[in-house]
């Protein structure tokens, strides 16, 4: 696996989701369909998809907060009805690969960080870039918020 630390601003307008971390593997992509399905009403040259997560902290922390959007090239003011611009400007680390072992990268790259010394920051938000390959599939990325 390739690991890197970086710092990284993104800029994002999406959809707010929440729920049981449990669900999120089928909520998000339901979420990211219905706001792919309004993506003509953002006026502003825009990236990849992306997602937000928040981290869960603890077994006991059951239902969490994530966004689902697309990366825009400047800062908006002017935000669709019911969608958020988020910015975000942090130090990572990461890590990307094919989307269908998005499990493996992200504990591939939990014990990289914790190799490296780095520690993670639990109150930021974890970050996944998604791109499509040439092939039909999907490559993603992510990003571990981290102390510096």
């Amino acid at each position: 696996m390739n690991a890197e630390k970086m710092k990284k601003t993104f800029r994002i307008v999406g959809l707010k989701g929440e729920g049981a971390f449990t669900e999120f593997n089928t909520e998000v992509p339901k979420r990211a369909k219905h706001f792919l399905e309004r993506l003509h009403e953002i006026e502003s040259d825009h990236g990849p998809e992306i997602a937000l997560y928040e981290p869960k902290r603890d077994t006991d922390h059951l239902d969490g907060i994530y966004y689902v959007g697309i990366m825009v090239d400047e800062t908006l003011t002017n935000v669709p009805v019911g969608m958020e611009y988020i910015e975000l400007d942090e130090e990572y680390v990461t890590t990307k690969g094919n989307v269908r072992h998005i499990g493996k990268l992200h504990n591939d790259l939990l014990k990289w960080m914790d190799d490296q010394g780095y520690k993670r920051k639990p109150d930021s938000y974890i970050v996944e870039t998604y791109h499509p390959l040439e092939t039909g599939e999907e490559e993603v990325e992510i990003y571990l918020p981290i102390y510096v």
